[in-house]
């Protein structure tokens, strides 16, 4: 977040050659979407909004009430650093989504979040978030289509020449760095062409928006290398799957870490079969779950990397933190921070204890059961609005019917991103 306001951002604009202004937001999936404008309409989608059809994305509205205005965080002002520079400057700014009636919309998971941390705040709590996301490289062909044919054959920790992402990573660094994004780490991943990035812990909602910004970066920056970024949990059948770990850390006046870390592990273990299909939300999710360390089933404790909840033990109190490690980059981080820091939040207000979990239970097995999961949770219901809850689990059911119809075929270089939604 750059702490810009309104005037700042229109003073940048006119001092720094702006010439574009994309205004950007995410679908109920978590799949970035932008409307582009010029410098000179930038005062007005302040004042006014920027109009878009929604009835054309999927999940948001119908053709009979189909507008929807997109208003300018001043906050996420930001150069898109990959853009020529020669006829002006792009600038981004991530946007809040309201009705012609200035209402908030229903499907806008960034304000749900916004919203989350301002009641923590009013509740004494801090929550901060840092997340890890791995990924794989892999070649185009001779059409500029993505292969399933990896970038390299290194492994985990590998270095150049076997290592053939280090140079885009340390690109992406940089571009982020420029963008006021900052990685802590980067390194080859176990799979061949694969890789992880990990960032500095944030707030959960500039947490969401750094991984949506770091995605299109990624993807970017590949395509200009000749190489395709895949965010798919298990594109490789035998290879380790990709993840999205989230780490969590809270604190209230006069109360440690320490004190509160019980409560929010037990409280996100008691819900996280009903979020799951949030968390996991395709049916490729499902095969990355209970294989190569990725967990299968509801475990918590300090050291081993399969379990579903790492407590790591360290005396640095600014690294303490709970690591949930189911979640993979399919999902929108939006939601996803704002689930499970809510169910991190109620285990702190009711006191939940590990004693109060069943440990060893499964998740759910695939997309199916997770849906199941999610429609009987009066929980979900009292954090979404009913009208994103529908809309993402009817969408959701529509893509497990298209894989059951397919016999849940492997991944294909066509369905490189999610094999059917």
């Amino acid at each position: 977040m750059t702490g810009y306001s309104k005037k700042d951002v229109l003073s940048y604009a006119s001092e720094n050659s702006v010439r574009f202004v994309r205004l950007s937001f995410c679908d109920i999936f978590g799949q970035l979407k932008n409307v582009s404008i010029s410098a000179s309409e930038l005062e007005r989608a302040f004042d006014e909004g920027i109009r878009f059809d929604a009835s054309a994305i999927r999940g948001f509205l119908n053709v009979e009430d189909s507008d929807l205005l997109l208003f300018p965080d001043p906050e996420t002002l930001a150069v898109l650093p990959w853009r020529p520079t020669e006829h002006g400057r792009v600038t981004r700014l991530y946007c809040s989504i309201m009705h012609p009636d200035m209402t908030p919309f229903e499907g806008d998971a960034r304000y749900l979040l916004k919203n989350l941390e301002k009641r923590l705040e009013s509740e004494g709590l801090s929550m901060l978030a840092g997340t890890e996301c791995e990924f794989y490289l892999f070649s185009l062909d001779d059409n500029g289509n993505p292969t399933l044919n990896p970038m390299d054959r290194a492994g985990y920790l590998d270095v150049a020449p076997m290592d053939k992402g280090e140079n885009l990573r340390r690109e992406i660094s940089l571009m982020l760095e420029e963008m006021g994004i900052y990685i802590e780490t980067s390194h080859h991943e176990k799979g061949p062409g694969q890789n992880e990035v990990a960032f500095r812990p944030s707030t959960l909602l500039g947490a969401a928006d750094d991984i949506i910004t770091f995605k299109s970066a990624v993807k970017m920056l590949a395509n200009r290398s000749g190489l395709y970024a895949s965010f798919l949990p298990k594109p490789l059948f035998d290879e380790s799957g990709s993840g999205f770990h989230i780490s969590l850390s809270c604190h209230r006046d006069g109360e440690s870490f320490d004190s509160l870390k019980e409560n929010m592990t037990a409280g996100i273990l008691r819900r996280i079969s009903e979020i799951s299909v949030f968390l996991n939300p395709v049916a490729n999710s499902y095969d990355r779950l209970g294989s190569f360390e990725a967990p299968g089933s509801i475990s918590w404790g300090t050291g081993n990397r399969g379990l579903l909840i790492r407590i790591p033990e360290t005396k640095n109190e600014r690294a303490k933190r709970i690591e949930v490690r189911s979640a993979d980059p399919s999902c929108n981080p939006y939601l996803a921070l704002l689930l499970l820091a809510t169910a991190a939040e109620e285990g702190i207000k009711n006191g939940t204890r590990f004693a109060d979990i069943e440990e060893g239970r499964d998740l759910p097995e695939n997309l199916k059961e997770s849906i199941e999961e999610a429609e009987k949770s009066s929980f979900i219901r009292e954090i979404l609005p009913e009208h994103l809850v529908e809309c993402f689990l009817e969408a959701k059911k529509a893509d497990w019917e298209v894989a059951a119809q397919s016999g849940y075929p492997k991944v294909t270089a066509r369905d490189m991103e999610f094999p059917v939604t």
